[in-house]
């Protein structure tokens, strides 16, 4: 008897969870595109990223890279990284109580920049980018049924297509809103820190085409890798630290008021 992708689901997740079947989705990545890369070293690697808020412009260069180097679907709401402007109102100085919430805008993920002038006069904007965080604890991979969604030992969270049923239990899990279904495949993707090209040496596409070096790609178990500096000289934040997820992409200049 033959099953659907989705009856497998139903049906077959408790078997496949007590065999063991999400082991399987790494040595899968191994011989996929790591095979191109025979001098890289999992273990000797663990991936996080450094964006400095202060220095992002807004210019969308890393979201166009992104969906270019990544063959992201094209419709304007499906990005593995984008960038949001964060305008926050100024407050009335007759009224020491009153706080106003940011307006958050991302014209098509930012892919095409933002109007040079806030949308409030007076109020005080930057621009925030953002993608898969690459949790240590991750929520998304928690969830799969299949193991389809895992962990490497170097520390990216990614996603086996050929196990993936596009159940969507790990695009709700994800508290970040990094996980799209990809509609020609109906299954899971988001950012892979472009693994095709780290495991080559290279650094992202996003980290490539940044005009103002806002974000900076590091290993840091590498104790001369530049990122250790970057995190001892600023005080940087995680999104949303009271999750608990380990997230490893380390903010400078974050505003309490992002999210």
């Amino acid at each position: 008897m033959s099953l659907d992708r989705r009856q497998f689901l139903v049906d077959g997740t408790m078997f496949i969870l007590l065999t063991g079947a999400a082991t399987r989705a790494w040595p899968f990545i191994e011989q996929g595109r790591p095979q191109d890369a025979p001098g890289y070293d999992t273990a000797s690697h663990w991936w996080a990223m450094f964006i400095d808020v202060e220095k992002c412009i807004g210019c969308g260069r890393c979201v166009d890279a992104c969906k270019v180097e990544n063959d992201v679907p094209p419709e304007p709401y499906y990005f593995r990284t984008w960038v949001e402007r964060y305008t926050i109102p100024p407050v009335d100085p007759e009224d020491a109580t009153a706080h106003q919430l940011p307006i958050v805008d991302s014209p098509n993920g930012g892919r095409d920049g933002f109007p040079a002038e806030p949308p409030i006069e007076g109020a005080k904007s930057f621009f925030v980018p953002k993608m898969c965080n690459h949790c240590a604890d991750s929520p998304c991979t928690q969830v799969c049924p299949v193991g389809a969604t895992f962990q490497g030992p170097d520390g990216v969270v990614l996603v086996d297509k050929t196990y993936c049923v596009g159940c969507r239990y790990c695009v709700q899990a994800c508290p970040y809103g990094c996980r799209f279904l990809d509609p020609r495949t109906n299954t899971a993707d988001k950012c892979t820190l472009c693994y095709h090209r780290i495991t080559k040496g290279l650094t992202t596409a996003c980290c490539e085409v940044c005009p103002t070096q806002a974000r900076v790609l590091g290993n840091l178990r590498n104790p001369d890798d530049p990122i250790h500096q970057l995190l001892r000289e600023h005080k940087v934040h995680v999104l949303k630290p009271d999750l608990a997820t380990g997230a490893k992409l380390y903010y400078n200049g974050l505003d309490g008021a992002v999210r």
